[in-house]
């Protein structure tokens, strides 16, 4: 979703908490919810803390903010104070552009926003991502990990693919572009289903992406394209936990899922609950307090 500098009829104020790293995925989802744009910058030089950032028309939705906003104090446990300042358009995207620099990620990707110039180096796969659009920036260690993963076992050349949660569609995107697959990209929030197909079509890869509004794996998008060889889900732990038999069920026999949105501290409940369906661990991947799993189900793909 591209940027927009018009005029409003009504203020804009920007609303922003700080908060430890764990909880930034919790704010992002809730602030993403109410505001059209959402940006991430560090607070401290330590990287130990990150303020989350929405633009908004002033008023505009506040008891849905409130809910949004207690919701990801009770998931995160952590009770963030929201601050609001009054904003000129513009100067939060200079600001939001400062904060999004190219980002390489592993050996074959780098992810760079809109505002940049065209890439220069032709040995990574560029994704190109609206730089108002944090979440599923590349930014995230969750979502690095998921792409580390990736390329790390593009060797089996899955054709049958779904990202779960696809948020900004980057997930998606790598897998289409590196295995050059098409891919089933699904969501819960319409603005993500509409972001992922623009960004699909902003890096030439519409024909290849097929993104469907639904809620995990009842949306007969998904229903009607399973087993799948290759699944993405990058959402939170417990609800990874929850979907763990549906997971397998829909996997493939030789099939890779690569699970992310879980803190290192959750790696133990998450694994458990997807080895009592049978699946193997084959790699755990870390980016700071995130993990991300590789799991296989046993059987010849």
């Amino acid at each position: 979703m591209a940027l927009s500098t018009r005029r409003h009829a009504t203020t804009l104020e920007t609303i922003a908490v700080t908060v430890p790293e764990a909880a930034v995925e919790f704010y992002e989802n809730a602030i993403g919810s109410i505001c059209a744009t959402v940006g991430l910058f560090e607070a401290n030089p330590e990287g130990t803390l990150w303020r989350v950032e929405g633009v908004k028309d002033s008023g505009h939705k506040e008891e849905e903010l409130a809910a949004a906003l207690m919701l990801a104090a009770l998931a995160s446990g952590e009770n963030a104070t929201l601050e609001r300042t009054e904003t000129e358009a513009e100067g939060w995207l200079a600001r939001t552009y400062e904060a999004f620099p190219e980002q390489k990620v592993g050996r074959r990707f780098v992810v760079r926003g809109t505002h940049l110039p065209d890439a220069t180096d032709h040995t990574r796969i560029a994704l190109t991502l609206d730089a108002g659009v944090a979440f599923g920036s590349g930014e995230h260690g969750s979502t690095r990990g998921c792409l580390r993963a990736l390329e790390r076992m593009a060797y089996r050349r899955p054709r049958r693919i779904l990202d779960l949660g696809c948020g900004t569609g980057i997930l998606a995107m790598a897998g289409a572009a590196l295995l050059h697959k098409p891919v089933l990209a699904v969501d819960i929030e319409p603005w993500s289903v509409r972001v992922a197909a623009e960004n699909a079509q902003r890096n030439q890869l519409g024909r290849l992406l097929t993104c469907r509004l639904g809620n995990g794996w009842r949306t007969p998008a998904i229903r009607r394209a399973a087993p799948f060889d290759l699944v993405f889900a990058n959402i939170l732990a417990r609800p990874l936990c929850l979907m763990a038999k549906d997971l397998a069920q829909n996997l493939s026999p030789g099939g890779t899922v690569i699970l992310a949105g879980l803190l290192r501290t959750q790696v133990r409940m998450v694994l458990a609950a997807h080895r009592r369906q049978g699946l193997l661990l084959e790699q755990t991947l870390t980016e700071g307090d995130w993990a991300t799993l590789v799991l296989r189900k046993p059987g010849t793909p």
